[in-house]
């Protein structure tokens, strides 16, 4: 009985554990570069933490990437930011939502560019991942 009882505990933290992957494995990209606009996505959840803390902290990281124009919409627990891009001139714009689930917080973080505009996956992945972490700490 014993041997069940943990069976069905380590199924079940390992449903956990899946749903609180890292910034890194939830990174996703849509869209044809150069073709469309693509959009680069990631997420994390952040056990034990309260969303109006974590806005301030994002805020800060969202700074400390080099966007500008960051608008922090405490109602909506949101931040709004930009950055121009070199030559063209064109806005590409992030988004970042510090939304409370139950004790913990989720951080979504969706960053723009327009069609004809390419950026390094690896490049956006990496500032992504330092503003999403940056909840934890």
């Amino acid at each position: 009985m014993k041997i069940i009882i943990a069976a069905v505990v380590s199924v079940l933290s390992s449903a956990t554990f899946a749903q609180a992957a890292s910034c890194e494995a939830n990174f996703k990209v849509s869209g044809v570069p150069i073709v469309t606009a693509v959009s680069f996505r990631s997420w994390q959840e952040f056990p034990k933490a309260k969303a109006p803390a974590v806005l301030k902290k994002l805020a800060k990281a969202v700074a400390a990437e080099g966007f500008y124009g960051i608008s922090v919409n405490k109602e909506r627990s949101s931040i709004d930011a930009h950055e121009v891009a070199n030559g063209s001139g064109r806005i590409q714009t992030l988004r970042v939502v510090a939304r409370q689930k139950g004790d913990g917080v989720r951080v979504d973080a969706v960053f723009n560019i327009h069609p004809g505009q390419v950026a390094s996956k690896d490049v956006v992945r990496t500032g992504l991942c330092n503003i999403i972490n940056a909840a934890r700490g």
